[in-house]
């Protein structure tokens, strides 16, 4: 089999995945930030979208400046290229045949069934091309009672067992604010793809790789399910006596009071009251944990009294694990943020992006916008021109 021997231009050869040639079907999150990883570390990802609208994430803000590359669709497409497809038509199907018989990869998240009805099955396109890693995302898995159910962070929260888990039971249940499962999944997409590219050097054999919304967020709670597997039991690390979110005077802060000889004791010291655990109501963690309510306002009550800066600043003195609670525009602005190069930033086609970039810190594959994230349609000509050149060298 002949490869595609293009990347894009401006990337480096020596990227960890320089020669990875990917086809993405994948559009709104949880494919897009996978595969935005494999472009960001050297893959040449070729996006298929559908015209007129593309990526369902180019509208997720109506009526933004930059129109379809408004903040959301380039928060997830750097450094890939975009081309315009109508799989309706058989012309644009056979044109996908040929890109993934030189393909590496091939990812989607479309509900299960559809590639098949397509004919870009995983059976379909391995007959063509032995070599392929298809890596497919779903909501809840290719099979079994939620298979048919579309895909979506909040349901996959909500029968995970996520949703119904808080750190105190008085409090509502209530959606996550971030898209933890989407992320999740992304990622685990990310590690299959890489280990299935692993594995094909040993075997020559390409693989399907399945994951799913649904399973990320039971591998998320991990130490928690097995309580409940192997004791019957709950287990909840948010819910310990010592630990909560206190509002003070001016904001509020997190305190885990954990991994400390008598952290009671620290924490009266702290809060510059009698030892707590000569109560006879915290005596001991149990009797804490029966008395948590009362325990806790308590430190409520303190914590209220001062500004958020003067408790972190004695809680600390202890040796206590503590931070302040801050909203996502403070935690952008902080100086950690700036010092681990969480920030990205690059000229796009409308307006300067700037984005978060790769959480993954490699000395010799540093993560930048290389091409910006494509306008709807880009680089179908390109393309369209490099399988024309690819296919007349084949024939001769």
């Amino acid at each position: 089999m002949t490869a595609l021997n293009t990347q894009p231009q401006g990337t480096p050869q020596d990227l960890p995945l320089s020669g990875i040639k990917v086809i993405d079907f994948t559009q709104v999150m949880m494919g897009p930030v996978a595969t935005q990883m494999l472009a960001d570390y050297g893959a040449d990802v070729i996006k298929i979208e559908k015209p007129g609208t593309g990526d369902l994430s180019r509208t997720a803000f109506p009526n933004d400046p930059a129109g379809l590359t408004g903040p959301v669709f380039c928060s997830l497409n750097r450094n890939k290229r975009s081309i315009v497809l109508d799989l309706r038509k058989p012309e644009d199907r056979d044109f996908v045949i040929a890109l993934a018989r030189n393909a590496d990869v091939v990812v989607n998240n479309f509900r299960a069934g559809v590639m098949e009805r397509l004919g870009f099955g995983y059976e379909d396109l391995a007959k063509i091309n032995p070599r392929l890693i298809y890596a497919v995302g779903t909501g809840f898995g290719l099979e079994g009672p939620y298979a048919h159910k579309g895909g979506q962070d909040v349901l996959a929260q909500a029968l995970s067992g996520v949703m119904h888990r808080r750190s105190n039971d008085d409090q509502p249940l209530a959606v996550h604010a971030t898209t933890f499962a989407d992320y999740s999944a992304g990622m685990h997409m990310v590690q299959g793809v890489l280990l299935a590219i692993l594995q094909r050097q040993k075997t020559g054999r390409g693989q399907r790789i399945a994951v799913s919304l649904y399973d990320s967020m039971l591998a998320a709670q991990t130490q928690e399910a097995a309580a409940q597997l192997m004791r019957g039991r709950e287990v909840n690390w948010g819910a310990m006596p010592l630990s909560g979110v206190f509002e003070t005077s001016d904001g509020a802060l997190v305190m885990v009071g954990a991994f400390k000889a008598d952290p009671l004791g620290d924490i009266s010291n702290a809060l510059g009251i009698d030892h707590l655990g000569q109560d006879a109501r915290f005596a001991s963690f149990a009797d804490q944990v029966a008395n948590k309510q009362a325990l806790q306002a308590i430190f409520r009550d303190r914590f209220r009294s001062g500004s958020t800066a003067h408790w972190l600043a004695r809680l600390e003195a202890q040796d206590l694990l503590c931070a302040p609670v801050k909203s996502l525009a403070e935690a952008l602005a902080d100086e950690q943020t700036l010092v681990n190069a969480m920030i990205i930033e690059a000229d796009g086609e409308v307006e300067r992006i700037r984005v978060v970039g790769s959480p993954i810190h490699m000395s010799d594959a540093p993560v930048e916008i290389r091409i910006a994230p494509p306008s709807l349609g880009r680089d179908t000509d390109q393309v369209r021109a490099e399988l024309a050149a690819l296919t007349i060298r084949a024939a001769e």
